[in-house]
């Protein structure tokens, strides 16, 4: 484990053979306690990184003197990079979830070569019309409406289904570690989503990408599959009756399906 006022608070588990490390990036309004269905599996194959983003878990009073009014996810993502040079890890396979995906391929972008293979969870590749309507509400609200509000109804609109409601408790309860301040430059990053993923999508890096998505994630899963016909280096596996937070609510499919792609990838 670590805290020091310049590096995100992560913590490793480290495996007695093996030299691949998996490095685990939650979505905004989360914490590293997002993946606590994937530790046992992974830990048996692999080192593991777990990281706590800026202003999120027990990141939270981290930084400060790099907390800026505005954020933008080159910094988030140079954020990870630092603890990598700090642990002296060259290179992992990246396993990130909702807005957590948007900082790994930013990371891939970064530093291609540091990114052995990428397992992107409720993949935000795209926000729609919805999407888009819901974080323009949002600014007009958010200095008015308190943001535990606004995260709420995001929560419940993103998981609306009852099968859902453990991921979305999950995520309100993490959220509530946030202070206004934090909600407010996490919230601002929304705008700059769609314009990176269009570069994202027309330029393709050479990773082995893996898209795992519920089936019923209804507001993310359509811009997926365009994403996946774009590139040859992408795949896509549904999994069946399940919602956006993929890792929690079917954590045995995540594990099995995101496990065999990255030891895939190492014996290739």
């Amino acid at each position: 484990m670590s805290t020091s006022n310049e590096l995100l608070f992560h913590k490793t588990y480290p495996h007695p053979d093996s030299k691949e490390w998996v490095v685990f990036v939650h979505g905004a309004g989360g914490s590293s306690s997002i993946w606590f269905k994937q530790i046992k599996a992974y830990k048996q194959h692999f080192n593991l990184l777990l990281i706590d983003l800026r202003g999120h878990g027990k990141s939270n009073q981290l930084l400060k003197e790099l907390m800026t009014n505005r954020y933008t996810f080159k910094a988030v993502t140079m954020d990870i990079l630092k603890v990598l040079d700090h642990l002296k890890i060259q290179s992992a396979h990246f396993v990130g979830m909702s807005l957590g995906t948007i900082i790994v391929r930013n990371l891939a972008e970064l530093a291609t070569e540091r990114v052995k293979s990428m397992v992107l969870g409720g993949a935000v590749t795209r926000l729609d019309t919805r999407s888009q309507v819901l974080v323009k509400v949002g600014n007009m609200f958010k200095h008015i409406v308190p943001y535990m509000w606004l995260y709420s109804l995001f929560a419940y609109i993103v998981m609306p289904q009852r099968t859902q409601k453990q991921s979305r408790h999950l995520f309100i309860r993490e959220a509530k570690k946030l202070c206004q301040k934090e909600f407010k430059r996490w919230f601002r990053l929304a705008s700059e989503v769609n314009p990176l993923m269009r570069y994202f999508k027309e330029k393709e890096i050479p990773v082995p990408t893996l898209y795992l998505m519920g089936d019923k994630d209804y507001m993310f899963i359509k811009p997926v599959k365009e994403m996946v016909a774009a590139h040859r280096k992408s795949q896509l596996h549904e999994i069946e009756n399940c919602g956006h937070v993929c890792n929690i609510e079917r954590p045995d499919e995540f594990n099995h399906h995101s496990i065999n792609f990255i030891q895939q990838q190492v014996v290739s």
